[in-house]
């Protein structure tokens, strides 16, 4: 009976942990990005971005975010910094979805369960622009809902070679315009701090845990609604995405000289890391609910 009840503890638990056949950064619904260029900006083909989040506040679009595997989504901190008044029950977070308006058979929403806002971001220069959200259940993976894959480290990212990066969300086309109601998307380059950082460009501003990334003509570029989104780049040696940044300011948008800046993700990797183990493991102590302490309970029983 011992060896019984170890199994059905065994087989408790491993409900518990949802599996996938999805691997992070690949679109199923959607071609390679070389065999269909964008230039500019563009509506999104259903499915284009299946990592890609819409973040609300009382049904309305706030911000963008980025999925990470089932229970957890990254975002930026600034998108909740001044917004937590606001309490965690009236956010939630929709994937799957292309039109704001009607979301359709594919979308699946969660709340959020926790808010953990990287401990160093500062709310004036914003260096540290990223922020995890626990979702209060999570996501099954499908065709339309799927992780994006992040870097390991800096070195990794640089290894990986990228061909193509872009950007994805619902934000306005224009400075102070209004957010758009069909998810779009963009091809952008990928532009090197030291440029970034020139006295005609950003001056300095531009820390070694942010990216640039745009045109220098400023023809394309994240706008208001964008925040937190993913900036993602395809490697074709491994023939998939990587959220290589985290939408987080630019001075107006689509100003030549003044391209987007971002989070660099591949700077917080340890920090991604460690900051899902530690709530795991908090998780781990609290007391088990629910038809998981059903089940072990049935399991215990027949020790």
């Amino acid at each position: 009976m011992e060896l019984k009840g170890l199994l059905l503890v065994v087989s408790a638990l491993s409900l518990a942990a949802p599996t996938s056949q999805y691997s992070c950064g690949q679109r199923s619904l959607v071609a390679p990005p070389g065999l269909s260029r964008i230039i500019g900006g563009q509506e999104a083909h259903e499915g284009a971005w299946p990592w890609q989040v819409s973040i609300q506040i009382q049904s309305r679009h706030h911000c963008g975010g980025t999925i990470l595997n089932h229970l957890w989504v990254l975002t930026a901190t600034h998108c909740f910094y001044k917004y937590l008044w606001v309490g965690r029950a009236h956010f939630r977070v929709l994937a799957g979805l292309t039109v704001l308006s009607a979301p359709g058979d594919h979308v699946q929403s969660r709340s959020i369960s926790e808010v953990r806002m990287h401990q160093d971001y500062d709310d004036t220069t914003y260096d540290n622009d990223v922020t995890l959200l626990l979702l209060s259940s999570p996501f099954n993976f499908t065709d339309h809902v799927q992780p994006a894959c992040t870097p390991h480290n800096v070195t990794h990212e640089v290894a990986l070679n990228f061909s193509h990066c872009f950007i994805s969300g619902w934000g306005s086309s224009y400075y102070k315009g209004r957010q758009l109601n069909r998810l779009q998307e963009a091809e952008v380059e990928l532009v090197d701090r030291t440029t970034c950082n020139l006295s005609t460009w950003y001056n300095g501003l531009v820390t070694e845990n942010m990216i640039c990334a745009g045109q220098e003509s400023g023809a394309v570029d994240a706008c208001q609604g964008d925040s937190g989104g993913p900036l993602q780049c395809y490697s074709e040696d491994e023939e998939r995405f990587y959220v290589v940044g985290v939408t987080s300011f630019g001075e107006e948008c689509g100003l030549p000289h003044k391209p987007g800046v971002y989070a660099r993700t591949s700077r917080f990797a340890g920090w991604l890391k460690t900051s899902q183990t530690s709530s795991a493991s908090a998780a781990a102590h609290r007391p088990i609910t629910g038809p998981i302490c059903a089940l072990l309970t049935a399991a215990l029983m027949l020790l």
